[in-house]
């Protein structure tokens, strides 16, 4: 069981990059790296290429912009982007609200 209800907050400034900040609760082993984290409005994920895993984002509320290898596309609730290995992309929350996602990056 991963308890992300007692687990403590990351603040991850510039997170790859990007602006503002990127808030989250962090599991990891060798295997995954798995989080649950919030950006507020206005704050991103830097453009990054995933050359040793892949990742798969589940998004819990709010709305946003993933930009893949150049396509963009908007998010919302109940959405799941998967960049895959060797890919690139950024998360942008363009929404008036926190966008809150759930990510999985296995180490492949």
């Amino acid at each position: 069981m991963i308890d992300f209800k007692n687990m403590p907050d990351t603040i991850l400034p510039h997170f790859k990059g990007g602006e503002g900040e990127m808030v989250a609760k962090m599991y990891n082993d060798d295997l995954n790296r798995i989080l649950l984290a919030r950006l507020a409005p206005g704050h991103t994920v830097g453009l990054h290429t995933h050359e040793t895993s892949s990742e798969i984002m589940y998004f819990l509320s709010g709305k946003g912009t993933v930009t893949t290898d150049g396509v963009s596309e908007t998010v919302t609730a109940g959405d799941c982007h998967y960049c895959k290995k060797g890919s690139s992309h950024t998360l942008v929350n363009d929404g008036e609200e926190e966008l809150v996602f759930f990510a999985v990056v296995p180490q492949q």
